[in-house]
């Protein structure tokens, strides 16, 4: 099996904000956050790891280290990862609802530019 390597990008909200970037700057533990940005090197290689897909083109990539730290992405093309948010177990579901609705804007936002081309 080939591993291909992603363009591993933030998602940006229409008012302009990075909910991804967000969580990660406000966790404090520095272990935590190098543990988050190694996985993140990891997929940027094309090495998704423990990851569950939750829906079409919408991951959850799972991080064994302290409450279950979670990372929610989009894969907008085979080489496009965007990361969306992030979490940990205890906040799962409403992780899980916010990433759904960032992965439907962007779908909307794409849609509309392919439209009006």
């Amino acid at each position: 099996m080939q591993i291909i390597a992603r363009d591993v990008r933030n998602y940006i909200t229409p008012d302009g904000r990075n909910p991804f970037r967000q969580w990660l700057t406000q966790l404090r533990d520095k272990r935590v956050r190098a543990n988050i940005q190694r996985r993140i090197a990891r997929l940027q290689e094309g090495n998704f790891g423990d990851c569950k897909r939750l829906g079409s083109d919408l991951y959850e990539l799972r991080i064994d280290y302290g409450p279950g730290y979670r990372v929610y992405f989009g894969t907008f093309t085979s080489h496009i990862v965007i990361l969306l948010c992030g979490g940990q177990k205890g906040t799962q579901q409403r992780d899980i609802a916010r990433a759904q609705n960032y992965w439907n804007e962007i779908r909307s936002r794409d849609n509309e530019h392919r439209n009006s081309s």
